[in-house]
C-alpha cells in the first residue's frame, strides 16, 4: 500500500481546499465592496462633540452617515490633516466638501478680496484633506453676501464669475479635489444650462458642480415639474457633480409666489427621482443641511431612507 503517495494527494487536496476557501472569502469580500460601491452615500452636519479622529467616526457611525463635512478648519496642522483623513479612508466614510460661503464678487473690494483669500484657503483644505470639493456660491453684486440683484443676471456677471473661479483654481491648483459652485436661485449657475455653459467657458480640470435642486426651484412651474428638472441636471452635469444637498421646498397658497425651504419630507421635491439620479453617479455624498437641531436632521435622514427603500436603493 503507497501511504506516501495518499499522503500527498490528501495534502494537495487540503491544500486545494485552503486555497478554494481564500478565493470565495476574497470574492465575497469583493463583492460586498462593490455592492457597497453601489450604494447611495447620506452625510449630514455633527452636534456630538469629540476630541479626536476617532471619536469623530464613532459620533458619523451612531448617525448611520456615509458621508461628512469636512471636521477641522484651515487652521489645522499637517499631521492632524493626515489623521482625519486616514480615519475616514479605514472608516469608508467619504469627506464631501468644504464650505468655503463668501461673496467673491462683491461690488465691495475689501468683501471681495477677503472673499477671495477665504477661497484660496478653503480650497486648499480641500486638496490637503482629499475631500470631492470645496464649494461655495458664485457670489451677488447685491449689498447682500447673496442676495438677489438685476445685475447678477447680466453678461458681465457671467463673465466675472467665470475670469474669478479661474483665478482660484489657478492660484491653489488643486490635485486631488475640485473648486464648484452651488446653484442658486438669483444668480448663476441658475439652471442646468447656465451651468453647463459656466463649466465649458471657466474651462478648468479642477472645476465641478455641486448641486442643490432646491435652490433651482424658484417658481410653481419649476416646483411642479421639479422632477424633470432633477433629471435634467443629471443628464446634463452628472458626471461632473461632486456633491449635492438634501432639502425640500413647499409652494405656500398665497400669493403671489411664496417658496419656502422645509425639512425633507415636508415638501414637494421628488426625492423618489433625486435618489434614482443619484445612484447613476456612485460615490456622490447626498449631504443634509439647514436644520437646527439633532431630532429633525434624524427625521431627514429617516425619510430620505424611506423613501430609498421603496425605491429599491440603498445607503452605504
Amino acid at each position: 500500500m503507497n501511504h506516501t503517495g495518499d499522503l500527498s494527494r490528501r495534502s494537495v487536496l487540503r491544500k486545494s481546499l485552503a486555497g478554494a476557501a481564500v478565493l470565495a472569502s476574497r470574492a465575497v469580500s469583493a463583492s460586498a465592496q462593490s455592492e457597497r460601491g453601489r450604494c447611495l452615500r447620506l452625510g449630514g452636519p455633527v452636534f456630538e462633540k469629540w476630541q479626536e479622529p476617532q471619536g469623530w467616526i464613532a459620533a458619523l457611525q451612531r448617525l448611520g452617515y456615509s458621508a461628512a463635512y469636512c471636521p477641522i478648519g484651515a487652521d489645522a496642522s499637517d499631521d492632524d490633516v493626515r489623521a482625519y483623513e486616514q480615519a475616514a479612508d479605514r472608516a469608508d466614510i467619504i469627506i464631501a466638501e468644504v464650505g468655503a460661503w463668501s461673496n467673491p464678487i462683491s461690488p465691495h473690494e475689501a468683501t471681495r478680496k477677503a472673499a477671495l483669500e477665504k477661497c484660496r484657503t478653503q480650497l486648499s483644505l480641500a486638496d490637503r484633506i482629499g475631500a470631492r470639493c470645496c464649494v461655495n456660491i458664485a457670489g451677488s453684486l447685491s449689498e447682500q453676501w447673496d442676495g438677489p440683484a438685476a445685475a447678477n443676471f447680466t453678461r458681465e456677471a457671467f463673465d466675472l464669475i467665470v475670469e474669478t473661479t479661474r483665478s482660484i483654481i489657478d492660484a491653489v491648483k488643486p490635485k486631488r479635489t475640485c473648486f464648484a459652485l452651488e446653484t442658486m436661485p438669483w444668480a448663476y449657475p441658475d439652471s442646468p444650462d447656465s451651468y453647463l455653459q459656466l463649466f465649458q467657458s471657466i474651462d478648468r480640470k479642477g472645476f465641478a458642480v455641486h448641486l442643490d435642486p432646491v435652490n433651482l426651484v424658484c417658481s410653481p412651474q419649476r416646483y411642479y415639474g421639479n422632477a424633470e428638472l432633477i433629471r435634467e441636471c443629471f443628464d446634463k452635469l452628472g458626471p461632473q457633480i461632486k456633491s449635492c444637498h438634501a432639502k425640500d421646498i413647499v409652494l405656500q397658497k398665497k400669493l403671489t409666489t411664496h417658496l419656502d425651504e422645509i425639512r425633507p419630507g415636508l415638501g414637494g421635491l421628488d426625492y423618489a427621482v433625486f435618489l434614482k439620479e443619484l445612484s447613476r453617479f456612485p460615490g456622490t455624498p447626498l449631504m443634509l443641511e439647514h436644520l437646527s437641531s439633532p431630532p429633525e436632521y434624524e427625521q431627514a435622514a429617516a425619510h430620505i431612507r424611506s423613501v430609498a427603500q421603496t425605491a429599491g436603493l440603498s445607503f452605504a
